[in-house]
């Protein structure tokens, strides 16, 4: 089954989030088992699954059980994506989301959300891939809020948002997060919905160009067509991360797992401007932070969980990949570690 990820805009956006609010993200970073500078990753696509420990970890540091709800009140509005400019060049902001939901892929693979509209009122389902996030308070919180400020810059102000309804459980505050919302707010039905009024449907994009609107649309399917031929990647880092600790990894193995010619997987590769090394380089450095920065695993097994053959091997591979040897960078993660718990202290 291919990984599922989020585009790195969401990422990004709760980033600037979590510093307006005073979080310390180099520890947030740290504990997740990267560094700030991943969010600079050209194409960032993030691991859909990893929400539940991204918010698990936001949570411990902020010490706020509401921390999803509070960091939406500070999410940047989303701007100078595809999809905005899919909204701005339609002729109306109705025609806008039919468009964007068309390509909400760009967002995140687990997106499945649809529009109905009902008489004078519509409702956006706002759903996702997996039953885990689904229930998410803390991501779904952030996540609607991001959305109706998203709505409100496209429309100049005119979008509001009449009622929410949850599919995640809360059995405490709910005023606390009526008032954040600006609107009724219920919890626990069998789909998430956002309604708003149809009237705003009909809104006049100000900015509506139908020559634009062709390139934008034009460009949002190269995009999805990017991510297509990308998906190979998330799949060859699967069976590596199967096959690491057999000391087996090589481009024909995995090929071989993917029941494809290792030529046709080469190709494949170099059509998403990497190549198998490059993954398998990528997949080694970030598990090999995560093992030092965040367990007490020794040196000599976190060779062997890396695929490593001996520790000389991966000492300087690793000294080639963040500049510091293995024993300097977990140093520096503890002695972080330390710092921000005498700060909490």
């Amino acid at each position: 089954m291919q990984e599922l990820r989020d585009a790195g805009v969401m990422i990004r956006l709760i980033y600037q989030a979590m510093k307006s609010v005073g979080i310390n993200t180099d520890e947030v970073f740290r504990r997740l088992g990267v560094d700030e500078s991943y969010l600079n990753t050209t194409h960032l696509r993030t691991p859909h699954s990893a929400q539940i420990f991204f918010w698990q970890v936001v949570e411990d540091m902020s010490g706020d059980p509401d921390i999803g709800l509070h960091l939406g009140e500070h999410l940047p509005t989303y701007k100078g994506q595809v999809l905005e400019y899919l909204f701005l060049s339609s002729p109306t902001f109705g025609e806008g989301l039919r468009r964007a939901l068309n390509y909400q892929r760009l967002l995140s693979d687990a997106s499945n959300s649809d529009f109905v509209q009902e008489g004078d009122t519509c409702y956006l389902i706002i759903d996702s891939a997996t039953d885990e996030t689904r229930r998410l308070r803390h991501f779904n919180e952030c996540l609607v809020q991001g959305l109706v400020a998203f709505f409100r810059s496209v429309t100049d102000e005119r979008f509001l948002c009449s009622r929410i309804e949850f599919e995640h459980e809360r059995d405490r505050g709910q005023r606390e997060v009526e008032r954040v919302m600006g609107c009724p707010v219920t919890f626990g039905h069998d789909e998430s919905r956002l309604y708003f009024s149809a009237e705003v449907l009909s809104y006049p994009s100000p900015h509506f160009e139908p020559e634009l609107l062709a390139l934008h649309e034009q460009f949002a399917l190269e995009q999805v067509a990017r991510l297509e031929k990308q998906d190979v990647v998330g799949k060859v880092e699967k069976v590596i991360a199967e096959l690491l600790d057999s000391g087996e990894v090589t481009l024909d193995s995995v090929a071989e797992r993917l029941d494809i010619k290792a030529r046709t997987l080469r190709t494949r590769l170099s059509e998403a401007d990497t190549s198998f090394n490059q993954v398998l380089a990528d997949f080694r450095y970030r598990l090999a932070r995560k093992l030092l920065a965040t367990t007490g695993e020794s040196i000599d097994e976190i060779v062997y969980l890396t695929g490593f053959s001996e520790p000389s091997t991966f000492y300087r591979a690793f000294k080639r990949w963040s500049g510091m040897t293995p024993i300097e960078y977990r140093r520096t993660a503890q002695l972080s570690s330390k710092a921000t718990a005498a700060e909490g202290g």
